[in-house]
């Protein structure tokens, strides 16, 4: 018998008869987690976002009663971090077609409700797009949701950083001291916390983030980080996770009950 605390949560990780039984006996909800292959400035791996955003749907898994979590979607959106060495890239249909057929997986095995939590910037905004066509993929047994409120998770950083350490300025979003210190909790063998530095420090306008994804990353910031890395702490990345849990586990008991395996 295995002790490890992901057994029985992590579809991967599982027998089919045991995930039949699960579903069975009422863990009806799916949870996908969306991240990205790109770089993270020249202090972090590139595989941030895809680590963040398992380690947050295994612990929303927990904190539900009825949830399994998907294999998680480990390439994204990325073509604005191109220029930057080790990035891969979905083009937005690939990463669609992907979405779209773990729904028709997952709703041919009886999954009630399919939640994508989206854990890198770039994820958010097709997803939130291409939600439409993934409901009529999964057909009206199977409710497909998406926490796709990037500005509420930017905040809950913002917040916690300053309740912290008082550094709250230094969040950007990007391989910043909020996105450090979560990897820092993760992985901290992989942080190299000697090349922590400051990146593109001014104020994030409309302007500023069209340029991000029309120009790319690199015509805004040399060294691939938005915000500034120093300062960042073990503690302020395991309560960014913790509260991001939280944020994404009262939107998904917030919505309405998906639909009965009966219909």
């Amino acid at each position: 018998m295995s002790d490890d605390p992901r057994d029985g949560l992590l579809l991967e990780r599982m027998t089919s008869p045991a995930i039949r039984a699960a579903i069975d006996a009422g863990r009806t909800t799916a949870l996908v987690a969306c991240g990205a292959i790109e770089q993270h400035g020249p202090h972090l791996p590139l595989f941030v976002d895809s680590e963040h955003g398992e380690r947050v749907a295994l612990d929303v898994a927990r904190a539900l009663s009825d949830a399994l979590v998907a294999p998680s979607i480990r390439v994204g959106c990325s073509e604005h971090h191109m220029k930057f060495a080790g990035t891969i890239s979905f083009k937005d249909a690939t990463f669609e077609a992907v979405c779209r057929d773990y729904c028709t997986s997952l709703a041919r095995h009886g999954f009630r409700r399919i939640c994508f939590i989206p854990s890198h910037a770039g994820n958010f905004a097709p997803i939130d797009e291409m939600m439409g066509r993934l409901r009529e993929a999964a057909g009206p047994r199977t409710q497909v949701l998406a926490f796709t409120d990037l500005l509420a998770l930017l905040s809950l950083w913002k917040r916690v950083v300053q309740e912290e350490s008082g550094l709250g300025a230094r969040v950007g979003g990007h391989a910043d001291i909020a996105e450090s210190s979560i990897m820092l909790a993760l992985h901290p063998e992989l942080v190299v916390r000697s090349a922590a530095t400051a990146g593109f420090t001014d104020p994030i306008t409309a302007e500023v983030r069209e340029k991000f994804f029309r120009e790319g990353f690199h015509s805004v910031t040399t060294n691939g980080i938005v915000g500034d890395a120093r300062g960042m702490t073990a503690a302020i990345g395991s309560r960014c996770i913790e509260e991001a849990v939280s944020l994404v586990v009262a939107y998904i008991r917030a919505q309405p009950e998906p639909p009965s395996r009966a219909i």
